[in-house]
């Protein structure tokens, strides 16, 4: 089967296009071809050797989406339609390839109105998203903060607050133009940091009341400047580094308020938690209360230009492998 595989974790250069034996089904995993997988920033911190665990030579891809070939069973009969995230491309090979052999516990059945490549960016995101935000106590009718509207976890945070019925589910940019395009999508709240910093945002939008929940997935001075749009009891959950793994914490904006901060790793999370975040997020995609964005697909040979413009163009929406 053809598959992008990092021989070495060195930068874009080392996806290279190879032929690998297709994976056999064993110990009651699911042989899945895969026909999308969803491009992340995780692809790119594993491909320049920055994130712990993952080991060389390696077939990239944490998410993907596709069709049930063998070993579904009843649960996912041959010709499902399915989409997973998982240790995949992370701690074994990955969504990058044609086929992989898939935990049956990771696998979610797509919903009939979710085309493959919609699903193939929607596990990662929203699952983090929708178990973030339970973490959080998140309830009808609170305030939420999630930076960064054109990146996958800032949007899929958004639009999941929104639907669960936050008072505000709020996002920003640093790119005007985005600011408009969010708009036009009806993203409606969303603070042009250009413009404004995100804590008078913030303040402007909820008449000076704060945010009850952030989740950042950005870090560096953006979970700085988070941390001083909380309300009285607010909570921040830090998931992400796109922008730096460091920051400066003011205390103040933890001990005035008498805010908290915490950390999320989907690896860590109990499957109880990603079971029900599953639920939740397949019922909204059903009623079509939440809606994967893409922005653009490339080919599976073109797998380093597709992390090349996620990483480097910043686009607004998911970028998907198709295969």
């Amino acid at each position: 089967m053809r598959a992008m595989r990092a021989k070495t974790f060195s930068g874009y250069e080392e996806l290279k296009l190879i032929d690998l034996p297709k994976p056999a089904i064993t110990n009651g995993k699911v042989l899945v071809r895969i026909t999308a997988a969803g491009v992340t920033p995780l692809d790119h911190t594993i491909l320049t050797g920055k994130f712990h665990g993952s080991k060389p030579p390696l077939v990239l891809g944490n998410e993907g989406a596709g069709v049930v070939e063998d070993g579904g069973g009843t649960d996912f009969p041959i010709g499902s339609r399915v989409m997973f995230f998982g240790a995949y491309g992370a701690f074994e090979d990955g969504t990058y390839s044609e086929w992989v052999a898939v935990r049956k516990e990771d696998l979610c059945l797509i919903p009939d109105n979710v085309d493959d490549v919609n699903a193939a960016g929607i596990p990662v995101a929203y699952l983090t998203a929708q178990v973030a935000l339970t973490l959080a106590g998140l309830r009808k009718g609170k305030t939420v903060l999630a930076p960064a509207i054109g990146g996958s976890i800032g949007n899929a945070v958004t639009q999941l607050a929104r639907a669960s019925g936050a008072k505000h589910a709020i996002s920003s940019t640093t790119n005007h133009a985005k600011a408009g395009q969010a708009k036009a999508l009806g993203f409606n709240e969303v603070i042009d940091t250009s413009l404004e910093k995100l804590g008078d945002g913030v303040r402007r939008i909820t008449s000076g009341y704060g945010a009850d929940i952030v989740i950042d997935g950005i870090g560096g001075e953006v979970l700085s400047e988070a941390l001083g749009a909380l309300a009285l009891g607010g909570s921040l959950t830090t998931l992400g580094y796109s922008a730096s793994r460091k920051t400066t914490i003011d205390v103040i904006n933890l001990i005035v308020p008498q805010a908290s901060i915490r950390g999320l790793n989907m690896f860590a999370q109990p499957k109880a938690a990603v079971t029900s975040a599953w639920k939740v997020i397949v019922s909204l995609l059903k009623a079509g209360a939440i809606k994967p964005i893409v922005a653009k697909t490339f080919p599976l040979v073109e797998a380093a230009d597709a992390l090349r413009y996620l990483i480097e163009g910043r686009p607004f929406g998911r970028v998907v492998l198709t295969i």
